[in-house]
């Protein structure tokens, strides 16, 4: 009988499987997470190497990095995505009148971007790439909470998330590799004009993209508003008193971010704020001044109401002027962490310990990948290419399918763990590397893997076939490890704050990676690379055991946790 029972759960995942790939959402979101990809790529990658070829200077290039910090601060205007209507563009949907419009806008940004001469219109070219990067960062908020939003039974979030996952490594691969290939045949203007034309067919293919079904989109902001005044909801004037504290905090973090951005841009180069020195300095306190003190109010608060304390006894009639925004700004800044942490409780310690040390270890090491590379191993740049982008690329794709697969077959959080145990031994293959890589070329030799790298023209000999089989190996962890966690991070949301919510979490996975990069820096330089793989293999297998804890918690009762997405086969909790 069990036998039979397991016989009919893998038939009906295989099932569950084929209809959400066949679903028009999981297109959609293929065509997003594409989007989501290509200026991320065009932006802070080729844009520099067109930048080399012009011949800008270094120290105006490290300006252009800036840009970056748009990615990762982008949980502070999140809030806006999730409450501001765009005039005349509502009816296309929450989330498209928001990404329908960044396409078109990014399409057009890189189109004029073709038509300009980086050397002699460097202010115009840098103002533009700057827009673009802000534009680009606002899609990724409303593109991640469209998959949270539409997300149901047939296209379930952990299908839409490796789908996702996998337009944006297309993408990398279109506007990183390909990118360059192309360049180098018709010029950078041309391209950049070709890759314009792209996301403009992507904004227009976007108006057709379904929306959320079954909500009242139109009025359910409104309707959320108006049950702040009901009888059983926190005072008003405990409410504004906790408004005023987190938006304080958080104009205080938005004005540190601004103006390090202002000075970087204005300032004469030996005046010019240093980068690493303000990720470092005022990172951990932009941390805590956007996330860690709202949450500590955000649980008082919650507090307070399950308690009983400074409650409306009765219905208190409808605001308009200063209150009437004073409820709107709470529904929009404060109310999205109270709904989180009233319903994840302590638990919430354990979700940001997951989501700090996860991917902790992938989002530090690109940083270091390539002086890795070309300047300890002695790699070439070609031989890089190759098994980094090209062979690389792939075997991420075929992990993000795979693990699409085991999410569908195993769950979320049993794809999670496996993920996370093979993202950190895969360090174990690289401290190989580090002194000389020869377990890895003997396992490339046994299996008939350096045969094959050898007869690459060129490039092709042993030394490549162990590089290349030490990043597939990884990117291939990588692949499972990035689709189970982008399932899991998009299950603990709610999909009524969706943008809030998961702006904020999978903001700290960029900060705290991009925090750690100075310590692991100094540790390479005084250790060497071996003692640095060892320590990244324990703290990926360190949140690996967080990812069990967080397993058994979800396991004691699902619903009651707060889980919003169900796995595969599971009943979808109510709201």
């Amino acid at each position: 009988m069990a036998a039979v029972a397991e016989e009919t759960k893998k038939i009906s995942a295989w099932r569950a499987l084929g209809m959400a790939l066949g679903n028009r959402k999981t297109g959609f979101m293929l065509l997003f997470g594409f989007a989501s990809g290509l200026p991320f790529a065009l932006f802070l990658g080729t844009l520099f190497a067109w930048l080399t070829e012009a011949e800008v200077d270094l120290e105006t290039m490290g300006i252009f990095s800036l840009i970056g910090l748009a990615y990762a601060f982008q949980f502070l205007w999140s809030p806006l995505i999730d409450k501001v209507d765009i005039p005349l563009l509502r009816r296309l949907g929450k989330r498209k009148q928001w990404i329908v419009p960044m396409q078109l806008l990014l399409g057009a940004i890189l189109v004029t971007m073709s038509l300009l001469e980086p050397r002699t219109q460097l202010g115009m070219f840098s103002l533009l790439a700057g827009i673009g990067a802000f534009a680009s960062a606002t899609q990724d908020i409303a593109i991640n909470a469209w998959r949270i939003d539409v997300a149901d039974e047939v296209a379930t979030i952990d299908i839409l998330s490796t789908v996702y996952q996998m337009g944006y490594r297309l993408s990398s691969l279109v506007g990183g590799a390909l990118g360059l290939i192309i360049a180098a045949r018709i010029g950078w203007p041309e391209t950049y004009m070709m890759m314009g034309g792209i996301l403009l067919a992507v904004g227009a293919v976007g108006l057709f993209a379904p929306n959320a079904e079954g909500a009242a989109e139109l009025t359910e902001n409104d309707e959320q508003v108006r049950a702040l005044r009901k009888a059983g909801e926190l005072a008003p004037e405990i409410r504004n008193r906790a408004l005023a504290a987190v938006g304080l905090l958080w104009a205080a973090a938005i004005g540190a971010v601004l103006a390090f951005m202002i000075m970087s841009m204005t300032y004469a180069p030996a005046d010019r704020p240093n980068p690493t020195e303000f990720t470092l300095t005022w990172g951990p306190w932009i941390i805590v001044a956007t996330i860690i003190l709202p949450s500590l109010i955000a649980g008082w608060l919650s507090g307070q109401k399950k308690t009983g304390r400074h409650l409306l006894t009765r219905d208190a009639p409808p605001v308009s002027g200063g209150s009437y925004v004073l409820d709107h700004l709470y529904r929009a800044l404060v109310l999205p962490l109270v709904e989180l942490v009233g319903r994840m409780g302590w638990s919430l310690v354990l979700i940001f310990a997951v989501v700090l040390t996860y991917r902790i270890c992938d989002a530090i090491w690109g940083t270091f990948a390539y002086p890795f590379y070309l300047g300890e191993l002695e790699y070439t740049n070609d031989d890089v290419a190759f098994a980094s982008k090209f062979f690389g690329i792939g075997a991420i794709i075929a992990g993000l399918a795979l693990g699409g697969l085991l999410l569908t077959t195993i769950g979320r959080m049993a794809t999670l763990l496996i993920g996370g145990i093979l993202a950190a031994l895969t360090n174990l293959l690289y401290a190989d590397m580090a002194i000389g890589g020869h377990t890895m070329q003997a396992f490339s030799d046994a299996v008939g893997f350096t045969y094959l790298i050898e007869q690459v023209p060129g490039i092709g000999d042993a030394a490549l076939a162990k590089l290349t089989i030490t990043i597939g190996f990884e990117n291939l962890a990588i692949g499972i490890a990035g689709a189970a966690y982008i399932a899991w991070l998009s299950s603990i949301v709610s999909k009524k704050f969706s943008a809030v919510q998961y702006a904020l979490l999978s903001s700290l996975t960029l900060l705290v990676g991009t925090l750690g990069r100075g310590a692991l820096g100094e540790m390479i330089e005084n250790q060497g690379y071996y003692d640095v793989f060892i320590l990244t293999t324990w703290i990926g297998l360190g949140a690996a055991v967080l990812v069990c804890v967080e397993w058994y918690r979800e396991s004691r009762g699902k619903a009651s946790a707060g889980i919003v997405a169900p796995e595969a086969g599971e009943a979808v909790p109510a709201e």
